[in-house]
């Protein structure tokens, strides 16, 4: 059965429901995703959405973390949240047989969480020293710094999961305040998928969605990614240069030409070992093990990044590559045999991508989420099949902001 579009209505809103049913397995899998409530917002507290979904986790405050948890393990049920750039989830999993129960334990939980000083403090330790250990991860300390540069002084400069110093800042009321006026029913959208009943769904759901505040939605800000190609080099205690490298990429979200921008991706940097700077940089060059590029397109940005290790002594030649690389694809585009590889790729293994429940319903979501209407995946396959040579030509040459490149690089 495919995933269908329905609705709850609760306090005057009608809150969508992406739902579908599968009896292969006697599963539920339950998801309540507020928009505009990920890391986006994080603007006076970095990291304050991802620091709250693990307050969440920490079961409720009668209970505690572990005699929440011990309930929950009793009967198989799974329940969590977690963050997105976006959005923030709240997800429960269970047997079929303990829908009605994973749903009174999701009640629980978001009547009595866990505000507690110990609860607040146990995440403060744990979150910092996960931050303490990436400062020697030099592919997370340059990702957050082309962050930095491609958007400057904005919500997406800062690391989703925060500083140690804004972490260590954050109180109870912080939390509490970020989950009363996010987790809301006006920014609720719904995904249930599993051996369930439709109506038994909206029955338990709405009483979920009752619990919390009506709140209001919000439009969720766009920031453009800076064209001012810069520089950025990191000096620390390494053997390799870790060379991140982005730019703008002009595209809305619900852009009809982003099956273009898929395939174009594809051959730059986003098909392994067919791609350009794969061929260019470690095949030809070897210049590193492995080299990517892709796109991001989502409400609140749209830009291409990539990434690659290298030599300390190589890391000019490589930078210099990624450069020469890229000139040359918006100047002359694809081939034809090219575009005939990455067709017969994403077509043929389009069935891997919808082979789960879940994967289905993440594809419906996006689509919904996007504002594509429900069979956008197929028509978006068939645009793909009939592409012309010429036609996606046209669209990378007409594509000149991503020569705009900034680069971030970690080496000796």
């Amino acid at each position: 059965m495919a995933a269908k579009i329905d609705s709850i209505e609760v306090e005057g809103i009608k809150v969508p429901l992406i739902f579908e049913e599968d009896k292969r397995l006697p599963l539920v899998n339950t998801q309540i995703v507020f928009t505009n409530s990920g890391s986006i917002i994080d603007k006076k507290i970095p990291g304050l959405a991802k620091f709250s979904a693990k307050i969440l986790n920490e079961g409720t405050k009668t209970l505690s973390s572990n005699g929440f948890a011990d309930k929950l393990e009793s009967r198989a049920i799974h329940i969590s949240a977690h963050t997105g750039t976006e959005t923030f989830v709240l997800e429960v999993s269970s047997l079929n047989d303990e829908f009605a129960n994973s749903m009174k334990y999701l009640s629980e939980l978001l009547k009595d969480p866990n505000y507690s000083d110990e609860a607040l403090s146990k995440v403060k330790t744990m979150t910092i020293g996960a931050l303490s250990k990436k400062e020697n991860d030099y592919d997370y300390v340059a990702s957050n710094e082309l962050k930095k540069l491609l958007f400057p002084n904005t919500p997406l400069a800062n690391p989703s999961a925060g500083t140690p110093q804004s972490v260590q800042s954050i109180t109870l009321k912080d939390v509490e305040g970020f989950v009363n006026s996010h987790l809301v029913i006006s920014r609720a959208i719904v995904v249930v998928g599993g051996d369930v009943d439709l109506a038994d769904v909206k029955k338990k759901v709405k009483k979920i969605l009752k619990l919390l505040p009506k709140g209001k939605s919000e439009p969720l800000p766009h920031y453009e990614a800076s064209d001012k190609a810069q520089t950025s080099i990191l000096k620390r205690d390494t053997q390799q240069a870790y060379i991140y490298f982005g730019s703008p990429y002009n595209m809305a979200v619900n852009d009809e030409e982003y099956y273009k921008a898929r395939v174009a991706t594809f051959i730059l940097g986003t098909g392994g070992f067919g791609s350009r700077l794969m061929e260019e940089i470690r095949v030809k060059r070897g210049l590193a093990y492995s080299a990517y590029a892709r796109v991001h397109v989502s409400k609140s940005s749209s830009y291409l990044s990539g990434y690659l290790q290298t030599k300390l002594d190589s890391m000019d030649e490589a930078t210099k590559s990624v450069k020469d690389v890229i000139a040359k694809f918006v100047k002359e585009g694809v081939t034809a045999d090219e575009l005939e590889q990455t067709k017969k790729f994403l077509l043929g293994s389009e069935p891997l991508r919808v082979e789960t429940m879940s994967q289905r319903l993440n594809r419906t979501f996006m689509d919904y989420y996007k504002g594509f209407a429900l069979n956008h995946s197929e028509v978006e396959l068939q645009k793909i099949k009939e592409l012309k040579l010429k036609d996606l030509n046209r669209f990378i040459q007409a594509h000149k902001e991503i020569l705009e490149q900034s680069f971030a690089i970690v080496t000796k």
